[in-house]
């Protein structure tokens, strides 16, 4: 097994409501997105995202688009109206994620 980064198997685009963030990540093609179903799990997610998603993490598989939707809750600092963050809208959230570490079959 090789190790590489999300940004090589997928892009992301990234979203919010209120306190919740969330993040599409669409594979390249069938191989990458069954890395992402088997590496990109909740508690991968939250333990990247440690001391900025303070809520559950969620996970759901679009296979129809080769994407998984990822939900940040409490992610925010309360919400754009809300926090003191930069980033409140959470748009940083997304390149984040590309930065996860994965295994992939054979030598990359």
């Amino acid at each position: 097994m090789a190790r590489k980064r999300l940004a090589e198997l997928c892009y992301a685009r990234s979203g919010d409501k209120g306190d919740v963030s969330n993040v599409g990540l669409l594979a390249f093609d069938e191989a990458a997105y069954q890395v992402l179903r088997r590496e990109v799990t909740p508690a991968r997610v939250k333990a990247l995202m440690k001391g900025v998603v303070q809520g559950e993490v969620e996970v759901y598989e679009l296979p129809n688009i080769l994407a998984l939707n990822v939900v940040m809750r409490r992610a925010l600092g309360g919400g754009a109206t809300r926090t003191l963050r930069f980033d409140q809208t959470g748009k940083s959230l997304g390149n984040a994620l590309l930065r996860l570490e994965v295994e992939v079959p054979g030598d990359g």
